[in-house]
């Protein structure tokens, strides 16, 4: 599994609720903090309403989607950066994922101590984010103190590196994470090297209550601190989602429709981590029909290699399509005969929903 997003959060905020009812996992759950130690990791389909769609008209039978991993780390508490609640040990599992859902709780219950004492979504991710800007800071010094004396020294090719660890440990000190700064192209290279928490994208998801109403004052604040802070929202009821994802489909449907829902607020999750990782879908159908994961902007030939070495090695070229000309085609014969089939070359930009074929020589 090449794409991964990681759940964290202050304890009892929701987590593992939240990965269980996307994983079904049966995470380990408890009404008090780090109960999740090792991370849990569970592997989910992307919902994609075109795979099935493309199967009909193509005739390919049980076609293969594409999946994401979810990794559900243990709650983080003021003082992690130093330490405390092992709190170095769940940092290095953050450093270790793609892409951040930050759960908030946005709800009351007497039921579930709350670690500071009362609800306040904004406090709540504020000592979360100060955390996780610590550890980067503490990181990125130690790093630099490693190459300070080649600096001195004037030796060129640390130069740069030091420029870069220096406005980045600067800009920390600040307040502002990694991820608002700007970096040319060889600057991003460099500093990916070290697996900057504050570097990867975030989605605030706001863990709401039965009590709509009561948790709407917590959602608004969420919200605007996500628009604020240039990040994505996403506001979900975990109990209820877990309650639903433990229905047979046909049951589910009828409860959505029940509540007049659209999808379940877990399809939306999966979609808008798929797209904070800066993801796309294509499909091959030359035996079976299968979705594909790949970043946006890779090429033809980077895309074959995914599916084989062999495929990138003699790469000739790929033959493309798009789901939309098949839907209005209703027929890969007809995408043909319309002139809507293109042959491209190994430096074609694959889009998303495109149906490729690869020629290659072994």
């Amino acid at each position: 599994m090449g794409f991964n997003t990681g759940i964290i959060g202050l304890p009892n905020v929701g987590k593992s609720t939240i990965f269980n009812a996307l994983c079904n996992a049966g995470a380990e759950m408890a009404k008090f903090p780090f109960c999740t130690i090792e991370p849990n990791r569970g592997v989910v389909i992307v919902p994609d309403e075109r795979l099935q769609k493309i199967a009909k008209l193509l005739q390919k039978e049980n076609p293969i989607p594409t999946r994401i991993e979810f990794v559900d780390i243990a709650g983080l508490v003021k003082g992690a950066s130093h330490g405390e609640g092992l709190g170095n040990q769940f940092l290095s599992h953050i450093r270790d994922v793609q892409a951040v859902v930050h759960v908030v709780r946005c709800f009351e219950s007497s039921d579930v101590a709350h670690v500071t004492g009362d609800i306040d979504p904004i406090r709540d991710v504020e000592i979360v984010n100060t955390e996780l800007m610590l550890a980067d800071l503490s990181l990125l010094e130690k790093a630099f103190s490693k190459i300070e004396r080649k600096v001195r020294a004037g030796e060129k090719d640390v130069l740069m590196k030091a420029d870069v660890l220096r406005r980045c440990i600067n800009e920390l000190n600040s307040g502002i994470p990694i991820r608002d700064l700007k970096f040319e192209c060889d600057e991003e290279e460099m500093i990916k090297e070290y697996g900057l928490i504050t570097q990867k994208p975030v989605l605030y998801l706001a863990n709401i209550g039965e009590d709509k109403e009561k948790s709407q004052e917590y959602t608004t604040r969420l919200m605007k601190y996500a628009k604020d802070t240039r990040s994505a929202f996403l506001a979900i009821q975990g109990k209820i989602e877990e309650e639903i994802s433990e229905l047979p489909a046909e049951e589910k449907r009828e409860f959505l429709l029940a509540m007049g829902i659209e999808e379940s607020g877990l399809n939306r999750l999966i979609k808008v981590s798929y797209q904070l990782l800066g993801l796309i879908t294509f499909y091959t159908a030359a035996t079976k029909l299968q979705a594909w994961t790949i970043k946006e902007g890779t090429t033809a030939s980077q895309a074959a290699g995914l599916i084989h070495t062999d495929f990138a090695r003699g790469f000739i070229r790929a033959e493309v399509y798009s789901y939309k000309d098949l839907f209005d085609a209703g027929s890969e014969h007809e995408v043909r005969e319309s002139g809507k089939l293109r042959s491209e070359g190994k430096e074609y930009i694959i889009e998303d929903g495109d149906v490729v074929k690869f020629l290659f020589h072994l």
